[in-house]
């Protein structure tokens, strides 16, 4: 939802208008009178998100009725070292190199290669806006033709041996004469998260259910026991925080405790004490080249985490956790001018979108600005990369 207010100042003799009034900035006023709104909708008990998405959800969830299954096997690269069932992607930074065109591929950090193969990775972004939203349909009016097609694209990816995907991603990233697959390929399943939380939800048969549990235990094994999994399990910045709200979000969905007790650990132990700096920033996610962009994308990833296992309130000694992340990144979402880096070198202009950490926060740490936020920016992006770093976009699935 956009809002549109019309800013006057009341109907005062020219010379009594405040000093400063032409300087306020219209941000800044409608952040204010909608978390003032916010503020006293909390107050009365009035923020009603099923309200607030229904018609979204709706118009999306109608549309994608008649949407067909499109999984991996529809599509393949004669660079893939799989087959036709395995995921396969391509690092995005890494070109060809101009000295030496049919050699290794060489890396420019931040630039994605336009001439990377991205057919699966696009299917599996399909898949994650057609399924959260056809559960999200099925939540606010439990009708079963939304659950009856939800089904039919779970079981088109995760089920039926004809379309199914191998649940490992060994060829996820790989790099052209370098690497027929690489560990932080997993980050391309972090849309399989709220996949997996629509499954719970959709209103599956049993057997439906159990098929697709099925898949995502074995694809969760995988990650736990394979070297690629593993590596990208340590990394220290937001490739080890997906792994987390994976295998946290993919533990729910089979009801794996032992997995659900290890994200939470992880969190506690590992995500924020290595990764947050005392002022609530990721340090490893400013030095890229796109440091706006990751540090969103960071906090977004420990927000899925955070909403998954109830970690909103928990904090180290010393301050650090979520509320420390929000309260760092929050103003330069409301104002990016105020961004103390240089712009990212791609897509700087496309974000902020209606990041999932602004709802969560603001209902679980009683931040009303936060919800105002939230509501104010663009819930349905169509830029590809914007998709592909937005992974969360049915709050409905998590929240109530």
């Amino acid at each position: 939802m956009r809002w549109s207010i019309r800013f006057l100042w009341p109907a005062l003799p020219a010379g009594l208008v405040p000093e400063g009034a032409v300087a306020v900035r219209r941000r800044d006023f409608l952040a204010g009178a909608l978390a003032a709104a916010a503020a006293g909708n909390a107050r009365a008990g009035k923020f009603d998100l099923e309200a607030i998405e229904r018609a979204r959800v709706l118009r999306a969830a109608d549309r994608y009725l008649s949407e067909q299954p499109v999984t991996v096997t529809a599509s393949h690269s004669p660079r893939s070292a799989g087959g036709l069932h395995d995921f396969f992607s391509e690092g995005d930074y890494w070109w060809p190199d101009p000295q030496n065109p049919a050699g290794p591929y060489i890396q420019r950090d931040g630039m994605s290669n336009p001439g990377n193969f991205v057919e699966h990775r696009r299917a599996m972004v399909r898949l994650s806006l057609i399924v959260p939203a056809l559960a999200a349909a099925y939540k606010i009016t439990r009708n079963r033709k939304y659950s009856i097609h939800a089904a039919r694209h779970l079981r088109a990816w995760f089920i039926d041996d004809a379309t199914r995907m191998n649940p490992n991603l060994q060829f996820a990233q790989a790099i052209q004469g370098r690497f027929t697959g690489r560990g932080i390929g997993i980050i391309d399943t972090l849309h399989l998260v709220e996949v997996a939380r629509a499954a719970s939800r959709a209103g599956l048969s049993p057997a439906d259910r159990d098929g697709v549990s099925h898949w995502f235990a074995a694809y969760t094994g995988w990650m736990n026991t394979h070297p690629y999994g593993i590596a990208e399990r340590d990394a220290r910045n937001n490739h080890g925080t997906c792994w987390v709200a994976q295998v946290a979000a993919f533990s729910e969905l089979t009801g794996n405790a032992q997995l659900t007790a290890y994200c939470r650990d992880r969190f506690q132990t590992v995500l924020i004490p290595n990764q947050q700096a005392p002022d609530g920033s990721f340090p490893e996610e400013l030095h890229r080249t796109k440091p706006y962009g990751y540090s969103l994308f960071n906090l977004d990833a420990l927000a899925v985490i955070a909403q998954s296992l109830g970690l909103w309130k928990w904090t180290l000694p010393d301050g650090r956790g979520m509320a420390k992340a929000m309260e760092y990144m929050y103003p330069f979402m409301l104002d990016k001018k105020k961004w103390p880096l240089p712009p990212d070198v791609m897509y700087d202009k496309e974000w902020p979108v209606r990041q999932p950490c602004l709802l969560f926060a603001g209902l679980a740490l009683g931040k009303p600005e936060y919800i105002a936020l939230w509501r104010e920016l663009d819930p349905d992006p169509t830029v590809e990369e914007v998709l592909r770093n937005y992974p969360v976009r049915q709050p409905l699935l998590w929240v109530g």
